[in-house]
């Protein structure tokens, strides 16, 4: 894949930050060496979150995300603040950008709160520093300490410094972090099982299942793609046992009917939780599908905006599954794309989509807030297996999340 084809979600989030007229969106030009921001001298000049995806050396593939004041008044400056926060929950590395003939002022001080809080490696820019002398210069270093870097947007000063900065704050790739990869060997078959159907995307597949055919290829493996129509003749065709069969979870039923049982059988989705940080919290909260009750309302939550189908998956299938399985009289809510309510109290549960659109920390952000709300959360994959009587079966290859099935069970 090239860095150009590269998800937004598989990307590093670099968040800058700051008062008004700190100078971020000029330090922003300045790293990317383009105008992905509008520079003013009027306060307040953006106004929203700007993102855009790109290549930056050292780093390679990154999101690079511009947001408004950090001090902004008024209603709608309320509104705008609250939009930088949580831009923070998609952050990677955060950049703090001071206006150096001001030093730190309060609002700084809460976004380095904020940073530390959530755990995010981060980088103060002390911006304008052509503005002032080495006396200043240096008592506002001080001011930080070591995460302080000064620069000046206007000339270019220290902009390269901190690019390598970035550099060294970005987290290391871990070589186990894979979606199937280490779940297989060299030669071996795997079989991913596709459906067309209205609802898939014309001329393409979806990510997860583009992921699962390069980390095949990546492990020297040999991936075979077919439909649930297919799949009777291609397991029959290939001549050997797969080591693995992979479906969408939409065809759970029809696929858990065709594939031996000794043949080991999970879903898409299940493995972008798993590849998410959040399998072990969906196989424990999908229990609470048993338990919901006539009123109950459901949160159907996706990590993208699209447009909706005759047929979607999560406003119209899951919900008809989950009131033919319980019988239940439920109430079915819907969010999209960035819209995840931080008070999940109205919910019995959360159903999340895969996440695939969205950053591993963005997708641990929202279960966070389920768990310390006391709300279950799971995803469309896990809850899928749950009422077609497959759980068991497609999270055996995962032998701790298994045995907290069986134990739930």
């Amino acid at each position: 894949m090239s860095l150009n084809a590269t998800p937004s979600a598989n990307r590093l989030h670099i968040g800058f930050f700051g008062c008004r007229n700190a100078g971020k969106s000029s330090v922003v030009n300045a790293v990317t060496g383009q105008d992905l921001a509008v520079v003013s001298d009027v306060a307040g000049t953006t106004t929203d979150p700007v993102q855009k995806a790109m290549e930056l050396l050292p780093l390679g593939p990154v999101v690079i995300i511009d947001t408004p004041g950090f001090d902004d008044e008024g209603t709608l400056g309320e509104k705008r603040v609250l939009r930088t926060k949580r831009t923070l929950n998609r952050t990677d590395i955060a950049v703090l950008v001071v206006d150096a003939t001001v030093g730190l002022r309060d609002v700084d001080h809460q976004l380095v709160d904020l940073f530390e809080e959530k755990l995010l490696p981060y980088v103060v820019v002390l911006n304008k520093a052509d503005l002032l002398d080495a006396t200043n210069r240096q008592a506002c270093l001080a001011q930080v300490g070591d995460h302080a870097l000064v620069a000046s947007a206007l000339i270019g000063d220290g902009i390269h410094e901190l690019k390598e900065r970035l550099g060294s704050l970005a987290p290391k790739e871990d070589p186990s972090h894979r979606l199937l990869a280490d779940l297989v060997s060299p030669h071996d078959f795997i079989v991913l099982v596709c459906p067309i159907d209205e609802s898939a995307p014309k001329g393409r597949l979806i990510l997860p299942q583009q992921m699962a055919v390069r980390d095949a290829l990546d492990a020297g493996a040999l991936a075979v793609v077919c439909r649930e129509t297919e799949l009777d003749a291609t397991l029959e065709g290939l001549g050997r046992t797969p080591r693995l069969v992979v479906t969408d979870s939409q065809a759970f039923s029809v696929v858990n009917k065709i594939t031996p049982e000794d043949i080991p059988l999970t879903s898409f989705s299940i493995l972008m939780a798993r590849y998410k940080g959040f399998l072990r919290t969906a196989a424990a909260g999908v229990a609470a599908v048993e338990h919901l009750k006539d009123g109950d309302t459901v949160l159907m939550a996706e990590g993208c905006t699209h447009h909706r189908q005759c047929n979607d998956i999560g406003t119209v299938k899951i919900p008809r599954w989950l009131r033919a399985h319980t019988r239940k009289d439920l109430r079915i809510e819907t969010c999209s794309g960035r819209d995840f309510p931080e008070d999940l109290s109205p919910y019995a549960l959360v159903i999340h989509c895969g996440g695939c659109m969205i950053t591993e920390r963005e997708v641990q952000y929202r279960m966070r807030c389920a768990e310390d709300q006391g709300i279950p959360f799971t995803n469309y994959g896990i809850a899928i297996a749950q009422m077609t009587g497959t759980l068991e079966r497609s999270v055996r290859i995962f032998p701790d999340v298994h045995a907290l099935v069986c134990q739930k069970g």
